[in-house]
């Protein structure tokens, strides 16, 4: 039986289906011919198994993440933002056909589960649980860990899972990748009892998981709409060859020079001079949600490398910003009340805080350092290169000024930030 007719074979009789995938698999791993030939994608997997040393007959569980841990990685992934789309296209169905679904992210630890309770309580006992290691090296062929692996779409049924414990299982898995960069964000997958299977589920995955990405293009496209407005009062007083990017340098807007879809940014961009390629020397200066970058005539007076300045401004109540001027001219960022906290304690402390230290400063508990790095994370989505971390702090070059109110009473008044009332009661010199 050539291999593409297993799937149809599963959907039409899930029992002789599983007892011909036993035999296949069986037969490969004892090194002998079996009467259905293995899928491809199947076979591979299988290969760098057995080259990896992947027991087949015992499986491996790798420890769960914590609960902050899984927290901090929900909140730092971009598929938080597609979510919705993948509960509307995947829950409603998976839920009726005895299945769950799960939303794995690029290292394969479970992010998101649901579905159906029943198949939810038996996932449990496979190890498919919040917080665990699903990735191929880990536990062997399944619809997270391979898809992820290969870059392309996988189902898996039964005994076509390398470990045997995980052959009363049928799974289908979509990688998700970032549309601004190609890089790989994940995994969702649909998983059930190999009786819930059917021929279209990969489809069906494939589709919603192609939507998600869809979502995010959507969402890139509208970053750059907004830096594009960021940005045309700035180009707009240049002369010579400037475009503004963002983080991963696709282009909003230019000047002086023909348009080029995306600019090829060190890998982790700061203010200062860099040579890149089709452009040669640039300066390159922060906006809010990317980069200014210039291209510069070595022969002219240099520019200077410390001109940004920085200014927060906490001095009206919930109309606090902060602003950045360079070279180039500057722009403004509104500031949520967590974010003005945020900036000012950084500003407060030139040396830098640690995400202990800072959630500290913020809770009075320094455990609390996943809803720091979680909002920090969102910070450095608009100042980029200007804030460091490890210990977290305003960049070298930059010039910080913070403009307080008059009344020290008047400093984030809603604020019940520890550090933030101790300034309150005992003013730091201006």
């Amino acid at each position: 039986m050539p291999p593409k007719n297993v799937p149809q074979l599963a959907a039409v009789d899930a029992a002789r289906a599983a007892r011909v995938l036993n035999e296949v698999r069986d037969a490969r791993l004892a090194g002998q011919r079996a009467r259905v030939a293995p899928r491809p994608v199947i076979e591979q997997s299988w290969e760098r198994m057995l080259r990896s040393g992947v027991d087949p007959e015992h499986g491996f569980r790798s420890g769960l993440l914590s609960s902050d841990e899984v927290r901090r990685r929900r909140e730092e992934s971009p598929l938080r933002e597609v979510l919705p789309v993948l509960r509307e296209g995947l829950l409603s169905v998976a839920d009726v056909a005895h299945h769950i679904m799960v939303v794995a992210d690029e290292e394969g630890r479970v992010l998101w589960r649901e579905g159906c309770s029943p198949v939810l309580r038996k996932a449990d006992g496979l190890g498919f649980e919040l917080g665990a290691d699903w990735g191929e090296a880990v536990v062997g062929t399944n619809g997270v860990g391979t898809p992820a692996v290969v870059r392309r779409p996988v189902q898996v049924f039964a005994a076509e899972h390398f470990v045997r414990s995980h052959a009363a299982w049928t799974c289908a898995g979509a990688p998700i990748t970032d549309p601004r960069n190609g890089r790989l964000l994940g995994v969702v997958d649909v998983s059930g009892p190999l009786e819930t299977m059917h021929p279209a589920t990969l489809a069906w995955v494939d589709s919603v998981a192609k939507l998600a990405e869809a979502g995010l293009r959507e969402k890139h496209l509208g970053a750059l709409e907004r830096l594009r407005a960021v940005a045309a009062p700035v180009l707009a007083r240049l002369g010579g060859r400037a475009a503004a990017v963002d983080a991963d340098g696709w282009t909003a807007a230019v000047t002086g020079m023909p348009y080029a879809r995306r600019i090829a940014l060190p890998k982790s961009p700061s203010p200062g001079r860099r040579w890149l390629p089709a452009f040669g020397v640039c300066s390159i200066e922060p906006l809010a949600g990317g980069w200014l970058v210039r291209s510069v005539d070595e022969a002219a007076e240099p520019l200077p490398r410390d001109a940004t300045r920085i200014v927060l401004d906490v001095t009206r109540a919930r109309r606090w910003s902060v602003t950045v001027s360079g070279n180039a001219g500057s722009w403004s960022h509104e500031l949520s009340p967590r974010h003005a906290e945020l900036l000012y304690l950084l500003a407060a402390q030139h040396g830098g805080r640690s995400a202990a230290e800072l959630a500290e400063d913020m809770f009075g508990d320094p455990a609390r350092t996943v809803t720091v790095r979680a909002e920090m994370s969102r910070v450095r989505r608009y100042l980029g290169g200007l804030l460091e971390h490890r210990p977290y702090r305003f960049c070298e070059g930059a010039e910080v000024e913070v403009l307080l109110p008059a009344d020290p009473q008047g400093l984030l008044p809603h604020s019940t930030a520890p550090a933030v009332v101790e300034h309150r009661m005992s003013p730091p010199q201006r």
